[in-house]
C-alpha cells in the first residue's frame, strides 16, 4: 500500500477527546467515532500551508469550497448538487440541531430509528420536541426498517421530521435504493421531511454502494435536507466543517436563519483548505484506507469467532463502528463496558447510549485504528469477558 496505516502515531497529551478521556493511563480507546490514522497528505500539506501564513482570522468560503463539493458529489455519487443548495456550518450535528429548529415548534415531534447515533437525541430534546422511536429490527446479523411502524407513526400531525442516518450508525447498514425509496413514500405521503444524516458516507466496505437519499428521486430530493462532511472519512473532525445541502430556496433561508441564532455560521480557515484539499486530491488515500478498515474488520471477525463466539458481530456495511451483540454473557452492557474499562483497560460504547431499549445487549467498537493496536484490544476484551463469563 502506498500509505502506512499500521503506522502507531502517539496521541496522549494532545488533547485528544478520544485519548486524554480515559484519566487511566494504558488505556486503548476504542470508543469515540475518529480515526488513528494520519489524515491523507493532500490534507495534511493543505493545512499546514494555511498554518504558515500566522494569521487565522474570520475566513470567507471560496467558490473553490463550493465546486470541490459539487464535483466529488456529482463523480463519487450521481448526485448533482448546485451550487446554492449548499449551506456551511461547523458540524453535522449543529446542522441538524439548527435544521430541527427550523422546522419543528416545542411539542413537536422527531422520528429516529434506534438503535442510533445519540446526539440525535439531544438535537431534539434541547429543541424542545418529542423523540418518536421508529426501532429497526434485528434479524440475523443484521438490521431492517420496520415499514408499517413508520407509516403509522408518521401518521401523527405532530410529526414534522424523520432523522435518518444513511449509512447508519452503529447499525453499520448501507440503506438500498428500494429501502430509502419506501422511506421517502411514506413520508412524502405523511408530509414529513426527510433529514438525511450522510457523515458516514464514502466509508462502505466491498460490495456496498452509498446512494444519496437526494439522489434517488427528483419528488424526493424535494422532501429532503442532507447534511455531509469529509470529518469521518478524512478524519478531519476537528476542524468542524459540514455542509447541508437542499434544493428549497425557502427551507435554506429558515436554516440559514437557525444556524446564525444558534451560532454556528462561522467556521474556521483550516476547515475550509481541508475540504477542498480532500475533496480534490485525497481519492487515492480513502480508497486505501477503505480497504485497511475493512482487513481490520474481516481479522475483528475472525477473532470474535475464535475468542468470543458466543458474541455476535453484526455485519458491516459501512462506517468503522462495529455493533456486537453481547446479551450471551449475562451482563449488561453498562457493566460489561465498565469492566472492560476498569480490568481490560480497553475502552468501547455501550449499547445503551444508543437507545435504552434497542441498545441493551451490544456494546459498539471502533476500529478505525492500526491493526495492532486493534488486535491488543480485542486481546483485552476476550480475557476479561471470557473470565466474567466462565463465573457466571
Amino acid at each position: 500500500m502506498k500509505y502506512d496505516f499500521d503506522k502507531i502515531i502517539d496521541r496522549r497529551g494532545t488533547n485528544s477527546y478520544k485519548w486524554d478521556t480515559p484519566e487511566e493511563d494504558g488505556v486503548i480507546p476504542m470508543w469515540v467515532a475518529d480515526m488513528d490514522f494520519c489524515t491523507a497528505p493532500a490534507v495534511v500539506q493543505a493545512v499546514t500551508r494555511r498554518a504558515q501564513h500566522g494569521i487565522y482570522g474570520y475566513v470567507t468560503v471560496p467558490e473553490a469550497y463550493y465546486q470541490a463539493t459539487i464535483d466529488w458529489f456529482g463523480t463519487r455519487h450521481h448526485w448533482a448538487i448546485e451550487r446554492d443548495w449548499i449551506l456551511y456550518t461547523s458540524g453535522v450535528v449543529p446542522a441538524i440541531s439548527a435544521i430541527i429548529k427550523a422546522f419543528t415548534s416545542p411539542g413537536d415531534k422527531v422520528v429516529v430509528q434506534q438503535p442510533v447515533y445519540n446526539c440525535f437525541f439531544s438535537s431534539i430534546v434541547n429543541n424542545g420536541c418529542e423523540i418518536v422511536d421508529n426501532a429497526l429490527i434485528a434479524t440475523g446479523d443484521t438490521y431492517v426498517m420496520d415499514y408499517d411502524d413508520l407509516e403509522e407513526k408518521t401518521k401523527d400531525a405532530r410529526v414534522k421530521l424523520l432523522l435518518l442516518c444513511n449509512p447508519h450508525n452503529p447499525a453499520g447498514r448501507v440503506w438500498s435504493k428500494e429501502e430509502l425509496s419506501q422511506v421517502g413514500k411514506i413520508c412524502a405521503q405523511n408530509h414529513v421531511i426527510v433529514v438525511s444524516d450522510e457523515i458516514h458516507c464514502e466509508l462502505t466496505m466491498p460490495g456496498y454502494d452509498y446512494m444519496p437519499f437526494a439522489s434517488i428521486s427528483p419528488e424526493l430530493q424535494d422532501r429532503c435536507i442532507t447534511c455531509v462532511s469529509p470529518s469521518k472519512a478524512f478524519n478531519t473532525a476537528g476542524l468542524q466543517i459540514a455542509n447541508i445541502v437542499t434544493n428549497h430556496p425557502d427551507w435554506r433561508k429558515k436554516i440559514d436563519r437557525a444556524i446564525n441564532d444558534n451560532e454556528v455560521c462561522d467556521v474556521n480557515p483550516f476547515g475550509v483548505e481541508a475540504l477542498i484539499a480532500a475533496y480534490n486530491q485525497g481519492a487515492d488515500w480513502l480508497e486505501e484506507l477503505r480497504q485497511y478498515l475493512w482487513e481490520n474488520y474481516n481479522v475483528l471477525k475472525q477473532y470474535f469467532a475464535q475468542h468470543l463466539p458466543f458474541c455476535q458481530v453484526t455485519k458491516l456495511e459501512a462506517t468503522y463502528l462495529v455493533w456486537v451483540d453481547i446479551k450471551s454473557t449475562g451482563l449488561s452492557s453498562d457493566q460489561l463496558t465498565h469492566l472492560l474499562l476498569t480490568e481490560g483497560k480497553v475502552m468501547v460504547n455501550s449499547g445503551t447510549i444508543y437507545g435504552k431499549a434497542q441498545g441493551e445487549g451490544y456494546m459498539r467498537i471502533n476500529i478505525a485504528c492500526p491493526r495492532a493496536r486493534m488486535l491488543e484490544g480485542l486481546k483485552r476484551m476476550a480475557h476479561v469477558i471470557n473470565r466474567h463469563v466462565q463465573n457466571t
